[in-house]
């Protein structure tokens, strides 16, 4: 995500590198490479030139501070500006009323009703009781879709395939949200290929009959400036609430996330960031600006691993180590709750300095096959007690996870590397003393 946005900024900083102070003649260059850049990203012009006219303007009257050189002078301001572009901050959602109402809004094919499922999965772990509700009569997988989303969640799906009016069905399901004690109700509508009257209609009327305390628009990041021109249309007649990014992985520009906000006035609520039911993510105007610029998002990734890793096993994993007696078993637990963290590449981009370290490696989802593959073409003994593993049991290891000897070598090596390191840190006294020795 935004990998050749970051890339380009950070090269227009360079022009300032040697420089003593900021003027209007050395950032000249560098606010022309920020401008290029946003275009790029599909940032629409006018917003990518009033953005570096306010840089240019604020950077010009800052006074030099000492200790720090013009370049990352100007990393500071353009960081703020960024932050302020794309909302200022975090934009909660309105939880009250009971049940509290999400009415979900889009084009077809924007992602409305595997984010409306993310959105009930993640809200239901915060002690919501979400109802989704089966509202795009016209598309016939819509329905079975939701059922089956919601069935994988434990949350319960409302439909009235009798039905074809969005409204009464909508209005049924909140009367059966109330009998039944669950406390959330969010709408899945139907969607169209473009913006048309008739859309536009019944989800007009929808909105007036169900009265949402939230009305989030779905949007597809990777239409670019049409994400935008479309928010813009269903705004004029919905005055949404929020937007929700979707499919802002992969090979996406981005630029929707920076000129969205400046167009419809609207915050950025969420980003959906994979397919996966847990790949959503709240939207931090400060955190998405920090990694633009290449800074990283260490905060996100605590929490990440604070939700994925068990603290009870963290210590009992932490006594092993200390004792030498890690093994295959816990390498493999250890690989399943890194997977739960999410997208690899997008874990990596948020350690700072590492997303420039690894731009060029290829880092799948499916990094850890090979290594899983291994582990688990082990036997018990042999998982628990590595050293059993001479040359005739690796070549049966190696045939049953399709990969090569020297593969399960090295990763044998990886294990034993792990534990001498350990060794090591326990000998010295701890992990600091450790790095202490090891530098000397």
């Amino acid at each position: 995500m935004f990998e050749n946005l970051s890339e380009k900024i950070e090269g227009a900083f360079k022009n300032l590198k040697g420089q003593g102070r900021i003027s209007e003649i050395n950032i000249a260059e560098t606010l022309k490479e920020i401008r290029r850049a946003l275009v790029d990203a599909d940032v629409n012009y006018k917003i990518a030139k009033q953005f570096t006219d306010d840089v240019k303007e604020k950077a010009i009257g800052a006074s030099v501070i000492r200790a720090v050189n013009p370049g990352q002078q100007l990393v500071k301001i353009v960081n703020d500006e960024l932050i302020q572009l794309m909302g200022g901050k975090k934009s909660d959602l309105v939880l009250n009323g009971n049940p509290t109402i999400i009415l979900m809004a889009g084009l077809q094919g924007s992602g409305k009703t595997t984010f409306s499922a993310k959105l009930a999965n993640f809200l239901k772990k915060k002690g919501k009781r979400p109802l989704l509700v089966a509202c795009d009569v016209y598309r016939p997988a819509a329905i079975t879709q939701l059922k089956v989303l919601g069935e994988s969640l434990e949350i319960p799906v409302f439909s009235d395939e009798e039905s074809k009016n969005p409204v009464d069905i909508a209005n049924k399901a909140i009367a059966y949200a109330r009998e039944n004690n669950l406390n959330l109700v969010i709408v899945d509508t139907a969607g169209r290929l473009s913006v048309d009257e008739e859309m536009m209609n019944e989800i007009t009327r929808l909105k007036t009959s169900i009265k949402p305390q939230e009305i989030l628009f779905v949007v597809d990041s990777m239409t670019g400036q049409d994400a935008v021109n479309t928010a813009k249309a269903f705004n004029d007649r919905l005055d949404f609430s929020g937007v929700v990014l979707t499919k802002l992985d992969g090979d996406t520009r981005g630029g929707a996330a920076i000129s969205i906000m400046s167009v419809v006035q609207k915050p950025i609520k969420f980003v959906g960031l994979g397919e996966k039911m847990d790949a959503l993510d709240v939207f931090y105007p400060e955190r998405m600006a920090q990694r633009i610029l290449g800074m990283g998002d260490i905060v996100s990734f605590v929490e990440k691993a604070q939700e994925a890793i068990d603290t009870d096993e963290a210590e009992r994993l932490q006594k092993k180590l200390r004792k030498s007696q890690f093994d295959f078993d816990d390498f493999l637990g250890q690989l399943s709750q890194i997977k739960k963290m999410g997208n690899i590449k997008d874990l990596v981009s948020m350690i700072p300095g590492a997303g420039k370290a690894m731009k060029d490696v290829d880092l799948k989802d499916d990094a850890f096959k090979h290594t899983e593959a291994i582990i688990q073409s082990m036997k018990p003994i042999e998982r628990k007690n590595p050293d059993l593993l001479d040359g005739r049991r690796k070549k049966r290891i190696a045939d049953g996870s399709g990969t090569s000897v020297q593969q399960v070598n090295q990763l044998i090596s990886q294990l034993f590397e792990m534990r001498k390191m350990m060794k090591m840190m326990n000998t010295m006294g701890g992990p600091g003393k450790a790095l202490k020795g090891m530098k000397r």
